[in-house]
């Protein structure tokens, strides 16, 4: 028989979508895109993640800030995003990402415009994108990337969000986590990551980033997300040819955040080191 806590799980996915959509609309009532439009942010200078994720001086950390996720539930419910996201930065991080998901995730615009204000790397929006408006939303709280979902996406309405995008000078990176959700990669994104974590079950393996690395488009760079625990982890995938590395929980489960983060990078640089 199937557990209640499975049904959760598996409905997950489902779930986030539908709730996103209400968002979505209540805050295309609230915030007009003419409003959005008017932001300082939206005609500031982007800075471009892959860019970063290939600096010599970097090791490719994108460190994550997000107070709960649904599998874990609340993990730093008082985080302060001003300082952990200094703190990644002086550690040696390449870029963060920041949850903007208040329901599932207990975040919201308001920690991108935090970490935006005093951080001047690149900056993913990580977020369940299904509208337009939420990519305009983006750029006008200081987003330098946005993360569009294979999983979640038509492969039309992925061409269509990452066009949308460039033009405003952002730029994508495409999530997948099986072989079949490339197919929905388009020449306009420059980024792809495979997610270790199906976003379905919940489950986690390190293995399907270096599974599917040789069926990913040559010309992007290549990011790994979830389940990295540990230098000796990310080091095998950057052998493997990944350059970019989404953690998160492994910092912010910790006392500390920009210190965990701080080791994890001197531990990782002789590892890599050529």
């Amino acid at each position: 028989m199937t557990s209640p806590s499975t049904n959760i799980q598996t409905n997950i996915l489902a779930k986030i979508t539908t709730r996103k959509r209400q968002l979505v609309d209540e805050a295309k009532a609230l915030y007009p895109t003419a409003l959005l439009e008017k932001s300082l942010h939206f005609t500031a200078p982007t800075v471009s993640m892959q860019h970063y994720l290939l600096r010599p001086d970097k090791c490719g950390i994108i460190a994550e800030i997000k107070r709960e996720s649904p599998s874990l539930g609340p993990i730093i419910p008082y985080l302060s995003v001003e300082k952990v996201s200094i703190g990644y930065m002086q550690a040696g991080a390449s870029a963060l990402s920041v949850l903007t998901d208040k329901p599932f995730f207990g975040g919201g615009n308001q920690d991108l415009i935090t970490a935006r204000r005093f951080n001047l790397c690149p900056i993913l929006r990580k977020e369940f994108i299904i509208d337009e408006y939420q990519i305009l939303e983006a750029r006008s709280i200081g987003a330098d990337t946005i993360l569009l979902i294979a999983a979640i996406l038509t492969k039309q309405e992925v061409k269509s969000f990452a066009g949308l995008a460039k033009s405003l000078g952002l730029d994508v990176l495409l999530e997948v986590h099986r072989k079949e959700e490339l197919d929905h990669w388009t020449p306009e994104i420059g980024l792809v990551g495979v997610n270790n974590r199906d976003l379905v079950s919940f489950g986690l393996d390190v293995q399907t980033s270096h599974n599917l690395y040789k069926a990913l488009p040559t010309e992007v760079v290549k990011v790994s997300e979830s389940g990295l625990k540990d230098p000796e982890t990310v080091a095998l995938l950057y052998q493997t040819g990944y350059r970019g590395f989404l953690i998160g929980e492994r910092f912010l489960t910790t006392a500390d955040p920009a210190e965990a983060c701080s080791k994890f990078i001197k531990q990782l640089k002789p590892l890599i080191a050529t």
